[in-house]
């Protein structure tokens, strides 16, 4: 008895059609700048209990995934931690609107055990720990794509050490590198985001003390997120979600600034 065989194209639709699906049912594919690394986690579990939806988490730097975005990466939301990535791809046609503010963000000078700094939030100690010998590196998140990197360079800059700073730099890929490299010694000591230094499993390993946000204002951390093209409705419920007030309650909780209420 002969099998009959469906002809090629009637198969590649029933293909096309089963991928699809495949496709369809997957979770959406959130981009999260690297501050984010603890809060944004906690909130896609919180998200999913209260749901029933899960989403895909990816951190890294803002501006990384800025270009990722523009090269056809498949993300349906991204989290900026500086408004002017989202502003950046709003205007080349990549996302649904100019996205919403949702928090801002706030530095910490850290400081591992048996580092020979102090968690001087004036940073004299550190202007003096570079001319007696006792800094040999410093941490902070590479400012050439990384928001906390470029507000991280602006504070050293507003105390004047950048110049002499900068050849005992650690750059980290981006924020949660950078609070690696601080938090285990691989440096004395580091400039990075706040919400990374309260996590229990990083807080034990060392001390911090907040930086004056004036000492940034020109790189003010306002962290923006949009939907972008395609964004399918999961997306967009957790989206919602975060402006919610329990996912205002959350970010605040893991530190971050809560928008002015007019805030766009």
């Amino acid at each position: 008895m002969r099998r009959r065989l469906l002809p090629l194209p009637l198969v590649l639709v029933v293909l096309t059609l089963c991928f699809g699906s495949i496709r369809a049912a997957e979770p959406p594919a959130v981009a999260a700048a690297a501050d984010l690394k603890f809060a944004l986690s906690e909130a896609a579990t919180q998200f999913e209990r209260d749901s029933g939806q899960k989403v895909r988490l990816s951190f890294g730097s803002s501006g990384n995934f800025t270009q990722q975005i523009e090269n056809g990466a498949p993300f349906e939301l991204f989290l900026s931690a500086d408004e002017a990535f989202v502003f950046r791809l709003a205007d080349a046609g990549r996302t649904l609107d100019r996205g919403t503010q949702y928090a801002i963000g706030r530095l910490v000078l850290f400081v591992p055990e048996r580092s020979p700094l102090k968690p001087d939030p004036t940073l004299e100690d550190l202007r003096a720990a570079l001319t007696d010998g006792r800094l040999r590196r410093f941490a902070i998140a590479n400012p050439e794509h990384a928001p906390y990197g470029r507000a991280a360079r602006s504070v050293l800059r507003h105390a004047g050490l950048w110049t002499a700073i900068e050849p005992r730099l650690v750059l980290g890929e981006n924020a949660a590198q950078a609070m690696q490299f601080a938090a285990s010694g691989s440096s004395q000591g580091g400039i990075v985001p706040l919400s990374l230094s309260r996590a229990p499993d990083i807080a034990r390993q060392g001390r911090f003390v907040p930086l004056p946000a004036e000492w940034h204002a020109d790189e003010p951390l306002r962290q923006r997120m949009v939907l972008l093209k395609g964004a399918g409705a999961t997306a967009r419920a957790f989206h919602d979600w975060l402006r919610s007030p329990a996912g205002r309650d959350l970010l605040a909780r893991h530190g971050f600034t809560r928008p002015e209420a007019s805030a766009p």
